[in-house]
């Protein structure tokens, strides 16, 4: 039977949690200011027009806590109309359903999934059978875009009820606009950063009109480890926990080191490139990335996918003559490279903050003491630097 939507199934996801905000902050809301170029009106990557974002988070019995993020590039034909992208591999320690035709074409031709590790294949199935079951969608075979981090710290991603194809599709019908719910949410549920309970995050910034105008919104699934820094100060090493000390102190003990992690970054833009400027779009979320501590672990699965919404540099994939795009030189990037590191290390930040504690029979992963962060940043005066230096572009 092919999942189609929740009004037609009727499905009742027992077990399921739908959370609202937990009041805990941003990064911002604590003076933790990333970068010169301001963010946009919910600093989330719904920022970039047409763009929404769904949750499903699921909490059943004692050993399940893991959930699905559905990331909706566009409501147009996107089958007819691929949009531009490119997925960038920083360390492929991961399983991503999609990446070789999406690097094969430059494009991607449905929404984003992300979820657990063991996951992606039910969610590709899933996401499938939604999509062809849309009127005019059932005539051709689609690209599922899925990628995973593994949460089996504090899920039992081998237990049935861990992956169903309910979860996807409520993913997908949950997609919206505006505000994102950040941290122990959908697919960040069960994740982790440096030791302590990650999730999901996203951030945005607007460049000035001098600069084009353009929105990059990136939003992240975190699950890796390093050393924690936060506008250069030494957070983990300050709360103790810093590179290979747990490796160490297992080395010790005689057991196996722990090694690697994850993180599914996802980047958007309403500016006019195409692939090749989308790879190098990319590669500067990995930047990013390493700004916040990573160091991109031999069993770490860190992939970035970046994609264009504009209209202009879309083309008909059944066109048989040249189709003209009209996009951005090269000389006009560098400020799409720097909105790109600054929303994607705010936007880890984010994920960090808002999270909560999240306790299995599997494990726990607390959540960082925000109270002991804003003392550690106050420390090293790296605060409120808007105060101290004007943004530029965005929504102040």
């Amino acid at each position: 039977m092919k999942i189609t939507s929740l009004a037609i199934l009727g499905i009742i996801l027992s077990g399921t949690t739908v959370l609202a905000d937990n009041g805990k902050p941003r990064a911002r809301d604590i003076g933790l200011e990333i970068g010169t170029i301001a963010p946009g009106k919910y600093n989330a990557i719904t920022d970039v027009e047409g763009v929404r974002v769904g949750h499903h988070t699921v909490n059943i019995g004692d050993d399940v806590r893991t959930g699905i993020t559905a990331i909706i590039p566009s409501d147009h034909d996107m089958y007819r109309y691929p949009v531009p992208a490119w997925i960038h591999s920083g360390n492929g320690y991961g399983k991503l359903i999609g990446e070789t035709q999406a690097r094969e074409f430059g494009e991607i031709e449905t929404p984003i999934i992300l979820g657990c590790t063991l996951c992606v294949w039910t969610a590709a199935e899933s996401m499938k059978d939604w999509l062809l079951s849309k009127p005019g969608e059932g005539q051709h075979t689609i690209n599922p875009i899925v990628g995973e981090t593994n949460d089996s710290r504090v899920n039992n991603m081998w237990n049935k009820d861990a992956m169903k194809p309910e979860y996807t599709v409520a993913a997908l019908e949950n997609a919206k606009t505006g505000s994102v719910e950040e941290g122990s949410v959908g697919a960040g549920r069960g994740t982790q950063a440096f030791g302590w309970k990650g999730g999901i995050g996203t951030s945005s910034r607007v460049l000035p009109e001098s600069m084009g105008g353009y929105t990059v919104g990136v939003l992240v699934q975190t699950n890796y480890g390093g050393e924690l820094m936060m506008n250069g100060a030494p957070v983990g090493r300050e709360l103790g926990q810093y590179s290979y000390k747990t490796q160490l102190e297992q080395a010790r003990a005689g057991e196996v080191p722990m090694d690697g992690g994850s993180i599914m970054i996802v980047v958007a833009t309403d500016a006019p490139i195409l692939s090749r400027n989308l790879d190098r779009l990319a590669k500067r979320g990995m930047m990013g990335l390493a700004r916040t501590g990573s160091i991109a672990h031999n069993s770490s699965g860190d992939y970035v996918i970046a994609f264009s919404t504009n209209p202009d540099v879309r083309r008909d994939r059944g066109a048989r003559e040249p189709v003209p795009s009209k996009t951005l030189t090269n000389s006009a990037m560098s400020p799409l490279f720097q909105a790109v590191v600054e929303a994607t290390q705010e936007a880890i930040f984010n994920a960090m903050l808002k999270a909560e504690t999240v306790t299995s029979t599997q494990g726990t992963l607390e959540a960082i003491d925000v109270d002991k962060v804003k003392e550690i940043l106050e420390k090293y005066n790296v605060t409120n630097y808007d105060q101290k230096l004007s943004p530029v572009g965005g929504q102040n």
